[in-house]
């Protein structure tokens, strides 16, 4: 016959059990603070310690990208190089891969693709990491894009491909110049349009970005 714990000892166990869960849930959002704030002694110490380095945060973030957000390459590195899972989206569906495009850190960027991470996950728009790199003018984050096999044609939410962004959203200045002649360059197809109908060089046209306009002239007259 089996004995029966007294009742305050079967609570005390229970407690226990939930103490402990509650410990590595408090340990994994100090892992992720930690990556945040760009604190490499820490993230390693408490990795060290046997914290699951894919924990994550009330919003669901992970320390990977937390690091990634904040533009810590060197911490972004370490996680990596322990297995960090690169692809996990927290609560906004961001990544590290996806908050790279958006700072436009190409040093952090490079640390993210070494873990070859899922090129096809989306933003809460529904673009890639490039499209979003595409529109607020990171020059080298795009190049860096570019290097891999990510869909340069790839349609968010809105109807719009990395080349419409970057038009649309773009100042039309040198920045965005070279944007498009990068997208353009890696074959971005320049016919395709908006909802409306307007494609990126009808775009640059209404807006008078003319160097823009010019260089996706150029490229459709070199496929013709």
């Amino acid at each position: 016959m089996r004995r029966r714990l007294p009742i305050v000892c079967g609570v005390a166990l229970l407690l226990a059990i939930a103490g402990c869960g509650g410990g590595d849930e408090a340990r994994g959002a100090e892992l992720v603070v930690a990556a945040g704030r760009g604190d490499e002694a820490t993230v390693r110490r408490l990795i060290d310690d046997g914290v699951n380095v894919d924990a994550r945060d009330d919003r669901g973030r992970t320390a990977v990208t937390a690091a990634a957000a904040a533009r810590h390459a060197d911490v972004v590195r370490l996680l990596v190089g322990v297995g960090a899972d690169v692809d996990i989206q927290d609560a906004e569906r961001n990544n590290a891969l996806l908050v790279s495009g958006e700072t436009g850190d190409a040093g952090v960027l490079r640390e993210v693709l070494r873990a070859r991470p899922d090129l096809g996950r989306t933003n809460r728009y529904g673009g890639t990491a490039l499209i979003p790199a595409s529109d607020r003018g990171h020059v080298e984050a795009v190049r860096e894009l570019l290097r891999t096999d990510i869909d340069v044609d790839h349609v968010n939410n809105l109807g719009w491909t990395a080349l419409l962004e970057a038009v649309i959203l773009g100042e039309g200045g040198p920045t965005h110049q070279e944007i498009v002649r990068l997208l353009v360059d890696a074959g971005a197809d320049t016919g395709n349009a908006d909802r409306e109908g307007v494609t990126a060089l009808e775009h640059a046209r209404q807006r008078g970005y003319g160097e823009i306009a010019r260089t996706i002239e150029q490229g459709q007259r070199g496929r013709s």
